[in-house]
Order: structure tokens, then sequence, then C-alpha cells
């Protein structure tokens, strides 16, 4: 049986591999990705009339892949957290927190015409940061959640390592502006499955094989990624584009996972978080 694959987290880049990539997660089996967007080395960003600039390199980017390919593409947009480092120095915090809000605010919009599924990737610096930095990046992220909760939509979260202990904070700061706990979805997350665990919140499991089994082991709610960066310097970072529907076929032949398992990881999970169809 021929099952649709689901990439919940991969970034291109416009000198990348691009549209060679989406075909070689095709090759392999792929039908549907999440294009993630990321600052681009064409874009600065310095102000907040930069964001939009920057979010259409992934729309295009992602309509030049839906046309050469069969994979479905749908796309999340939002202010890259590290980036509020770089305005602070150059603005000052106060003129970086509202260009990143209005970044936010740009996203939404994308989101609201139906160009995007979600804000994201969003959230605060995955390394240690002054006290400051992490106040104000904690105020952005949930003003994110907040833009998202009016927009009906989805965030994803860029942070430090994903916890039990920091998903229930998360968790607590989407309760406070209204947004649903499965609409907050954990880019990078290890197998923590288990309700005691996220909180509610929606891992997406990076999907090294390690990882995969204990996710398996624990149930079915979890996305899979691999947060392919499309980064020429670095090839396969962080993981191939290829390994979601690798890691599938490999698990559902060794039957470490089932069919009914792949059905929802790969075609229930989507269509919650996102509202995504996805097909073979």
């Amino acid at each position: 049986m021929s099952l649709p694959i689901f990439d919940n987290h991969v970034h291109l880049q416009p000198q990348g591999h691009n549209v060679e990539a989406v075909k070689e997660f095709a090759k392999a089996g792929g039908t549907h990705l999440i294009l993630s967007h990321l600052p681009y080395h064409e874009v600065r960003i310095d102000s907040a009339a930069d964001f939009p600039s920057s979010y259409e390199i992934t729309l295009r980017m992602a309509e030049r892949c839906r046309s050469e390919t069969k994979v479905g593409i749908d796309v999340t947009v939002g202010p890259y957290p590290v980036l509020l480092i770089h305005l602070a120095e150059k603005k000052g915090l106060d003129k970086a927190i509202e260009i990143m809000k209005a970044g936010m605010e740009s996203a939404q919009r994308l989101v609201q015409e139906g160009k995007a599924v979600g804000i994201g990737e969003i959230g605060r610096p995955h390394f240690p940061v002054p006290p400051e930095i992490m106040e104000a990046s904690n105020q952005i992220m949930s003003y994110g959640m907040q833009l998202a909760k009016e927009a009906g939509c989805p965030v994803i979260l860029h942070t430090e390592s994903a916890t039990p202990e920091n998903m229930r904070e998360m968790a607590l700061m989407a309760d406070k502006v209204g947004l649903q706990r499965n609409k907050v979805v954990k880019h990078y997350s290890p197998p923590l499955v288990l309700e005691e665990e996220n909180s509610g919140l929606f891992p997406s499991v990076l999907a090294k094989r390690e990882f995969v089994q204990e996710a398996l082991e624990k149930g079915s709610r979890f996305l899979l990624e691999t947060d392919y960066l499309d980064d020429l310097r670095r090839p396969g970072a962080v993981l191939s584009i290829a390994t979601v529907p690798k890691r599938t076929t490999s698990l559902l032949q060794s039957g470490l996972m089932t069919e009914e398992q792949a059905l929802k990881i790969h075609v229930d999970n989507p269509l919650a978080v996102y509202g995504i169809r996805v097909r073979n």
C-alpha cells in the first residue's frame, strides 16, 4: 500500500538545491511537506518593511516547487527568534520588539490571505541569552500566539531543547491568550509524546530512528520532521530531506510502525493541526 508521507518542517534556500531537493523527497516516497520560512541572505531584516519581501521568497520557492513536482507544499512564515538579537544591537530593544511584532502581523496577514497555514517558526533563541532578551522573546512569542488565535492557525515554535517543564511553560502562555494547546507545534522536538510530557502541545519529532521508535512506543500523537536546511555548506543538515519517507517505509517494513499509526502521523495529525489534507 502506498501511503501519504508528510514532513512537517523543511527549509529551502534560494541558492540551495531548492526544487531538486523536493524532487529527492518525492523520489523517496514523500508526498507533502511544510516549507518553513527562515531569514535569507537576499533580504536583510532591518525594519518591519523588510519582512514581506523576505516572506515572499519562501512563497515563491513553494510555488516553483509545486509547479515542478507533484509534492503538496504548504508554507509557514514568521520572524525567526534570533533576529531579535541583531535588531536589539542595532536599534535598541524596544524598537527591536516593535519590529518583531510587525513581522508577526505580516505573517498573520499571509495566513488570513490563504498563502500560509501557520505562524512560524517563532519563539526564542535556542542558546543562552541575557534575561532581557529572553523576556522580550517571550513577549513576542506570546503576541504571535495571540495573532494565531485570531487567525485560527497554529504557531510553530523554535526554542531551547524541549523538556516537560518548558512545554508546560509554553502551554500556559497559549492558555493566557486563548490559543488551543494543540495548535502549538514544538518544532525539533524529542519524543515527548505523552500528555504529561508535552502538556497538550503538538510535538514535531526529529526523524532520527531512535526518536521515532521511542515516540511510537508512546503513541501516535506527533508529527515527523527533518528540519532540512538546504545549506550547500552542510549537505543533509539537519537531516536529509529523504529521511521521513525512508524512515517511515523502513519502520513499516520491519513491523515497528503499523499502517494505522502511519496514517495517524502523516494524514490525521496534519489535518488536526493545520487543516491540511495530505494525499498520495
